[in-house]
């Protein structure tokens, strides 16, 4: 059987951003997942003692499944190499140098055989709150804010808040289409770094810190019902987040839960027919203003006995062949990530419902 591909997360940002500080939280709250982390110098990685469990040949392999090694010199090499370890990894993330322009990165990341291996699924830059404004001038920074799918403003509790507004602002008219959220200690919504598999139960709702599994009033993706949305209402407190100006005010929050985390909920859309690539293309390009993510499997009425996997993150949708439907699973299943309310549940169904071609005699 051939192996899954290992979708990878690309982490860069200017010296002294805080890449480190989020790769460090990914590896030490991992909720289940297991991680890869490719950084420049693992040193700078504050891994606690009591997690590490054993080191060879330059990887250090962590108690919760996660590895760490440190990048010396060819980048795909390294990735052989972690594809070939026992058990694969669920993702891999790299940190890049962050006196580096990510593009030749990402250009070797979208080279066809290695995307079929290790497809580049997200570019997060992370950016320094608390740094003046006239930092985001820097060529460096700018090009690597160009590259993003995600912005992490990092140190936002050593910031003025209306200094971190501006930078705030300023990273907005520079990467307009970019998810932009702040990252207290280095704390990200994992299902914005880590899309949902469409094919795995989860509940929809807002963004949980940890991997998704079934819970009452989620939807699972069986295909035991026509077209079905679905969105769970009871889970948590819902708060509106405004990645724009100043945060307003909030309600009650569960202990631990940050401001990124309750902005966001998962949305899941399933149909038994298959869908039309055309008006496809065209419903995402209107919902996807909306939308911080989405991702999902389908088949192409064009292309009959094919799947296809769809991806959208920073204003970019990817469309790439997915091998044989599966049997006894909808025909589409996608799950979209967008700020809580901001898409009414039958305006996506509605939407979704639009791209559907019925199948003669079924």
């Amino acid at each position: 059987m051939t192996a899954a591909p290992v979708p990878v997360l690309l982490v860069t940002g200017f010296l002294g951003a805080g890449k480190t500080t989020v790769v460090n939280q990914l590896l030490q709250h991992a909720g289940g997942r297991r991680i890869a982390a490719v950084v420049n110098d693992f040193g700078s990685i504050n891994i606690d003692a009591e997690l590490i469990a054993g080191a060879s040949d330059g990887v250090v392999s962590l108690s919760n499944g996660c590895i760490c090694c440190s990048l010396e010199g060819d980048l795909l090499r390294t990735l052989a190499t972690i594809l070939r370890r026992d058990p694969r990894p669920e993702h891999i993330v790299i940190e890049t140098s962050g006196v580096a322009d990510p593009a030749e990165v990402v250009r070797n990341l979208l080279d066809p055989v290695v995307f079929r291996e290790a497809p580049l699924e997200t570019v997060l830059c992370v950016v320094d709150a608390a740094a003046p404004p006239a930092s985001l001038d820097d060529p460096l920074l700018r090009a690597q804010l160009r590259s993003a799918d995600l912005v992490a403003l990092s140190k936002t509790d050593l910031a003025e808040p209306a200094a971190a507004a501006r930078i705030r602002e300023a990273v907005r008219a520079l990467r307009p289409a970019a998810v932009v959220m702040e990252a207290p200690e280095g704390r990200l919504p994992p299902a914005l770094l880590f899309p949902p598999d469409p094919d795995a139960p989860h509940p929809d709702g807002p963004l949980a810190d940890g991997p998704a599994s079934q819970a009452p009033g989620g939807a699972p993706l069986d295909g035991s019902a026509p077209e079905s949305f679905s969105r769970n209402r009871s889970r948590r407190e819902r708060l509106r987040g405004d990645d724009v100006g100043p945060d307003g005010a909030a309600a009650p929050r569960r202990p631990r839960r940050h401001p990124a985390a309750d902005r966001f909920e998962t949305l899941s859309w399933t149909s038994p027919a298959p869908l039309s690539l055309p008006l496809l293309q065209a419903a995402i390009g209107r919902l996807a203003p909306r939308l911080a993510r989405a991702k999902g499997l389908f088949e192409a009425v064009e292309q009959p006995g094919r799947q296809f996997l769809f991806q959208l993150a920073g204003g970019r949708a990817t469309l790439v062949p997915a091998g044989t439907p599966a049997a006894g699973r909808p025909r589409a299943r996608i799950v979209f990530i967008a700020e809580l309310g901001v898409i009414p549940p039958e305006e996506l169904r509605r939407t979704m419902e639009a791209c559907t071609v019925p199948v003669l005699g079924e």
